[in-house]
């Protein structure tokens, strides 16, 4: 017989805020991440409403933290385009997204030849191995152009 949790009974669930909070306490995540979230435990229309602003209004849902948080995770592995793709599934706003991308611009190019050489010994021998290195640092988020800089490089490297 399995012990029930006093946590999981009927009446000790945590409260809407209890919940959010401990969203919150294990990474930073938007008000639409929130809502979609914690919906299903909303108990009367409003409620839930009512938590996110009082959340917010004491900056606990920060979306300009939520956009720094994603880029310090993913900066590293993935390009722009993949964590544009990331900040705009979590309802970030256009203006910060936009924001955010464009300032990973500038180190795209770096970034992906990190990756690149993480990943690989050295330069293509053939052009299928260069397709390859292209499709990969594609899936990663990498423009075209990048992606040419990057195994050309390589190439005369």
């Amino acid at each position: 017989m399995s012990e029930v949790k006093p946590a999981s009974r009927a009446g000790f669930g945590l409260s809407l805020k209890g919940r959010a909070l401990r969203y919150l306490a294990a990474r930073e995540h938007s008000r639409a991440e929130l809502e979609r979230k914690l919906k299903p435990h909303e108990e009367t229309p409003g409620q839930l409403a009512q938590v996110l602003d009082e959340l917010q209004a004491r900056d606990f849902i920060s979306e300009a933290r939520v956009v720094e948080s994603v880029i310090n995770r993913r900066a590293a592995r993935f390009g722009a385009s993949r964590i544009k793709y990331e900040l705009l599934n979590k309802g970030l706003g256009a203006e910060a997204v936009a924001d955010a991308v464009n300032s990973l611009k500038g180190s795209e190019l770096e970034r992906a030849q990190g990756i690149w050489r993480r990943k690989f010994d050295g330069p293509a021998p053939d052009a299928a191995g260069r397709a390859k290195q292209m499709r990969f640092l594609a899936a990663r988020g990498f423009g075209g152009d990048v992606i040419r800089r990057v195994v050309t490089q390589a190439d005369e490297d």
